[in-house]
């Protein structure tokens, strides 16, 4: 994935990369062409670092449809010759996906614009997969010969629109079209989507990994062979050793993860983390130390996956330690230890965004779990957190640690969070803003009355604005 440049917190156009709800109330203050600029550019420039599971597209639908913007910024990056070259997801997704969302609130050049593309651009799919959501019958049905037609009538082309068919994400298109009574299209759907059953039916009948009667040693082979291709499978094996492994197999897995082959050395860690094996913790010690950088981070992954007092006492020791045994193990305390770890947390929480910035990968459970234990004295650091991220996650997961140890959040960051591009995030702040903030009602009115908005977010709206709710 592309590492996007992330502007500045204290811009106008890095707070809307980052999809904060301060971004939108900016916005709305600023010039209107400065503010179209800046929303323009996080649309055709995804600022996502994981656009797979980070929101932005109802953020920014809602932004254009509150500045009275065009689409012609995005039909001109999609009709982009680029587009037939590089033809990634992550060029064109958020885009589309913002359209999708346009043509929700009903709005017809968003709407036209996303048959266009279904019709000709390069990401196709997702396009069509918009409309699935959107159209209706007609405007889809008018999208069957465009798309059928980039499957040439050959066996190449069968066996492509076969697999397209049957990993749609969206089937009410192709559902469609299976009833069409034309031979080039009905046909060809039904003959596709056939074909892509039999391929699924074909697969199970034939599956590439453990079988009924394998060993103890053969599930380490496989483990072998699938890091040697590239694909760890330490834990579906340490599964497959639950399944096959008896009490006189005990000793061969403990010798494997103390010296085996490397893939039968991970999954013997993580088989004997999960089954609380007394030598477990020792081996893990062992293991996080080892010059095979593949044994250390399985060691350290299959010590986070334990649940249990003997795992946190172990954490407990091993928490000052400098590598990543250390930081995992302040993790573990941070998710399972107690009150009198508190100090140990808040340490690691300082220490990870002192040394690695507000992006570090262990600042989301460190964070969780300063909300967890009520450390009222980590709330500075969490809020240099919640400014600065550009994870629009863990800025999620900061406010909820926030509403837990800063009394200042629902007058102050629980505000903007209710414009902010994560539901998880808006629904926090619709539970602590403070209504005395006519900003706050008048948003919690307008998110009631959302249609797309999340239902979470709404049942969290209408529990402080119901009618059983005081006036503010």
């Amino acid at each position: 994935m592309f590492d996007p440049f992330i502007a500045p917190s204290g811009t106008l156009l890095g707070l809307l990369q980052r999809g904060r709800g301060d971004g939108t109330l900016h916005a709305l203050a600023a010039p209107r062409p400065e503010a179209l600029a800046a929303l323009n550019h996080c649309v055709l420039s995804d600022p996502r670092h994981d656009w797979q599971v980070e929101n932005r597209s109802l953020y920014y639908a809602r932004l254009y449809l509150d500045l009275d913007g065009g689409v012609e910024e995005i039909e001109r990056h999609l009709c982009d010759p680029d587009d037939h070259l590089d033809t990634d997801d992550s060029r064109t997704g958020l885009a589309l996906a913002v359209l999708g969302h346009l043509a929700s609130y009903g709005r017809g050049d968003a709407l036209a614009l996303l048959r266009r593309y279904a019709a000709t651009g390069a990401n196709w799919a997702w396009a069509l997969d918009e409309l699935a959501l959107r159209d209706d019958d007609a405007g889809l049905r008018a999208l069957a010969v465009p798309v059928l037609g980039r499957f040439p009538a050959t066996a190449e082309g069968a066996a492509e629109l076969a697999a397209v068919v049957r990993d749609a994400f969206e089937p009410r298109p192709w559902r469609l079209w299976a009833d069409d009574p034309r031979e080039t299209v009905g046909a060809r759907v039904r003959a596709a989507s056939e074909q892509g059953s039999f391929d699924r039916w074909q697969r199970q009948m034939r599956p590439g990994g453990p079988r009924p009667g394998w060993s103890v040693q053969a599930v380490f082979d496989w483990a072998q062979q699938g890091l040697e291709r590239g694909t760890p499978l330490h834990v579906p094996a340490a599964r497959c050793l639950t399944a096959v492994a008896g009490p006189e197999d005990r000793p061969t897995i403990v010798e494997a993860a103390r010296s085996g082959p490397e893939g039968a050395r991970c999954a013997s860690l993580h088989y004997l983390a999960e089954a609380r094996d007394p030598a477990v913790l020792d081996l893990i010690e062992t293991g996080a130390v080892s010059a095979s950088r593949t044994v250390a981070d399985a060691a350290v992954s299959a010590f986070e996956r334990m649940c249990g007092d003997a795992a946190v006492d172990r954490a407990r020791r091993w928490a000052r330690r400098p590598d990543a045994l250390g930081a995992s193990a302040a993790g573990v305390l941070a998710c399972r230890g107690g009150a009198q770890d508190a100090p140990v947390v808040l340490a690691a929480l300082r220490e990870a965004v002192r040394g690695e910035g507000p992006d570090a990968p262990r600042l989301w459970t460190l964070v969780d779990g300063t909300g967890r234990l009520g450390i009222g004295c980590a709330a500075p650091v969490l809020r240099h957190v919640y400014r600065e991220t550009s994870s629009s996650h863990l800025r999620g997961r900061t406010a909820r640690a926030l509403a837990a140890t800063d009394p200042s959040f629902p007058t102050g960051f629980a505000v903007e969070c209710l414009w902010d591009c994560e539901e998880t995030t808006r629904e926090v702040a619709a539970l602590h803003a403070e209504t005395g903030d006519i900003r706050v009602a008048e948003r919690l009115r307008r998110l009631a009355a959302d249609p797309a908005e999340e239902a979470e977010v709404q049942t969290a709206v209408r529990s402080r604005i119901g009618p059983d709710t005081p006036a503010a």
